[in-house]
C-alpha cells in the first residue's frame, strides 16, 4: 500500500505528453458521394450457461430470459467504412475487444474503423474477463465464450456490409429527463438526452443508432435469468418504426434509471414508456447531415498511476493494481459523419460532463454524441470536484484519480476544438 498522489496533474509527464500528442493526432478523411449503411444482428447466446456479469458474482444464469446479440452498423461514404458494433454485455473487455478486431482482421473485411459500444445490462453473460479480479468478481473468462462472440460479431458484420446501400442521415435528441436521476447526487445534474441517429434507405427502411445515460440496473441481482435489461426491450418496442435499432450505452456515469418495480413486466413498462416519448415527443436539434465528409481517428493517452483507494488518502500499489486488473486499454475512437461528432469512452463517465462539452461542440456546429464501453476500460470517472465523496463511483471504482475528471475534460474538449465542419 502507499498514499494517494496529489501533486497537481498539470505538473506530470503522463498529462503534458498526452495532450501534446492530441494536438498532433492524425485523422484519416475523405469525402464521399454519398452516405451508405448497412445492419445486422447475430444471437450469441452460448450453448450452455455461464456466469451472470453484474453486481455481485451470482453464478450461472438459470434460465434466458431474453437472447444475447451482437448488432453491427456500417456507416461509409464510399471511401471509407466504419463498423459500430454493440454487444449486450456488462462492458467490453480489452480481451474481447483484442479477439474480435483480430477474427475481423482475418476476415479481411473493408473497414477503416471498429468502434466498439454496449448496453451495458447489469443481467448479461460474463466469460471475457481474464486475471484475478476477472475470475474474483465478473464472469472469468472461457475461450468458447470469447470465441462465440468474436465469430458472432464477423458474421453480423459481413451481412451489414452485404446490405450496404445509400441512406439518408438525420440526428435528433429528445429530452427524457423524467426517466433518469443522479444516483451519485441526489437532485445532482443529470444528461437528460437521447441521442439519436436515423438511417433511410431509397426504399424507407430505416435503421437506427440512439444512446442514453440510464444505467440498464432495472433487474435486481437476485434476478438469475440472462436478460439485456431495459436496453433490450426498448429495441424490441423500436421494431414498430425501425428495421434495427442499436442502444449504445451513452455517458451512463453518476446516472440511474427511474423506474416502477424490478419485475420483467415492470422492466417492460420502463422501455415502453421510453419508446413512446421518443415516438410523440418533439425532437431537439433535428439535423439532416448533408455533408459526405467523414474522418476517423483514435487517440490513447498516457495514464496515470492507477489510484485504486483502500481508504481516503491509502492506495493500493500500482503494480498490485495491474495485477488485479490486467490491461486497461484506454483509448478514445473518433467518427466524424459530417457535422456530427462520435466520441467512444473508456471510461464510465459521468454524464455530468455532458453539457459543458455540447455546448462547445454545438458553438463549432457540431452534434455530439459520447459511447461507452469501446473495448477498453478504466473504471469512472467524475468530476474531480467528488473525489473525497465516500460513494462507490467516486472511490472503488475510480481507478485513476484524484484528477482523471479533468484529465478527461481535457481530451474530449481538444477532440471536439479539433473537428472541423465542412460544408
Amino acid at each position: 500500500m502507499t498514499s494517494v498522489d496529489w501533486a497537481p496533474a498539470e505538473d506530470k509527464a503522463y498529462f503534458k505528453h498526452s495532450l501534446a500528442q492530441l494536438h498532433s493526432l492524425d485523422y484519416a478523411s475523405s469525402e464521399g458521394q454519398e452516405w451508405l449503411a448497412g445492419w445486422a444482428a447475430a444471437n450469441s447466446t452460448p450453448q450452455e450457461a455461464v456466469d451472470l456479469v453484474g453486481y455481485k458474482p451470482r453464478g450461472k444464469y438459470e434460465f434466458v430470459q431474453d437472447s444475447s446479440f451482437v448488432k453491427a452498423l456500417v456507416i461509409g461514404n464510399g471511401k471509407q467504412n466504419s463498423l459500430i458494433l454493440n454487444y449486450e454485455l456488462l462492458i467490453v473487455h480489452p480481451a474481447l475487444s483484442k479477439a474480435v478486431n483480430e477474427a475481423i482482421e482475418a476476415a479481411k473485411l473493408p473497414l477503416q474503423q471498429v468502434y466498439f459500444t454496449g448496453t451495458h445490462t447489469h443481467s448479461g453473460m460474463g466469460g471475457y474477463m481474464p486475471g484475478i479480479m476477472g475470475k474474483i468478481a465478473f464472469g472469468g473468462y472461457d475461450e468458447n465464450v470469447v470465441n462465440l462472440l468474436a465469430e458472432r460479431s464477423v458474421h453480423a458484420a459481413k451481412k451489414a456490409i452485404a446490405e450496404m446501400e445509400a441512406v439518408s442521415i438525420t440526428y435528433q435528441k429528445q429530452e427524457a429527463s423524467q426517466f433518469v436521476a443522479n444516483r451519485f447526487i441526489p437532485d445532482g445534474p443529470i444528461d437528460p438526452y437521447i441521442r439519436q441517429l436515423i438511417f433511410t434507405k431509397k426504399d424507407g427502411r430505416k435503421g437506427t443508432f440512439f444512446t442514453y445515460t440510464a444505467h440498464a440496473t432495472c433487474l435486481n441481482s437476485q434476478f438469475m435469468g440472462l436478460s439485456g435489461d431495459y436496453p433490450y426491450y426498448l429495441t424490441q418496442e423500436m421494431k414498430n418504426d425501425f428495421d434495427f435499432a442499436l442502444f449504445a450505452a451513452g455517458t451512463v456515469g453518476s446516472h440511474r434509471p427511474l423506474h416502477q418495480g424490478r419485475e420483467i413486466d415492470d422492466i417492460k413498462a420502463y422501455a415502453h414508456q421510453l419508446d413512446s416519448l421518443m415516438e410523440t415527443s418533439a425532437a431537439i436539434g433535428l439535423d439532416t447531415i448533408e455533408s459526405k465528409t467523414m474522418s476517423l481517428a483514435t487517440f490513447t493517452p498516457i495514464l496515470p498511476e492507477a489510484n485504486y483507494r483502500l481508504s481516503d488518502n491509502i492506495r493500493l500499489r500500482p503494480w498490485v493494481f495491474n495485477n488485479l486488473f490486467g490491461d486497461t486499454n484506454a483509448h478514445f475512437d473518433v467518427l466524424q459523419i459530417g457535422n456530427t461528432l462520435m466520441i467512444s469512452s473508456s471510461g464510465e463517465i459521468s454524464g455530468m460532463f455532458y453539457q459543458h462539452w455540447e455546448k462547445a461542440a454545438k458553438a463549432k456546429g457540431l452534434n455530439l454524441i459520447i459511447t461507452s464501453f469501446n473495448g477498453g476500460y478504466m473504471g469512472y470517472i467524475v468530476p474531480d470536484q467528488y473525489y473525497n465523496r465516500s460513494y462507490f463511483e467516486a472511490r472503488d471504482m475510480n481507478w485513476f484519480g484524484p484528477y482523471s475528471g479533468s484529465f478527461y475534460d481535457q481530451i474530449i474538449s481538444s477532440l471536439i476544438k479539433k473537428t472541423t465542419v465542412t460544408d
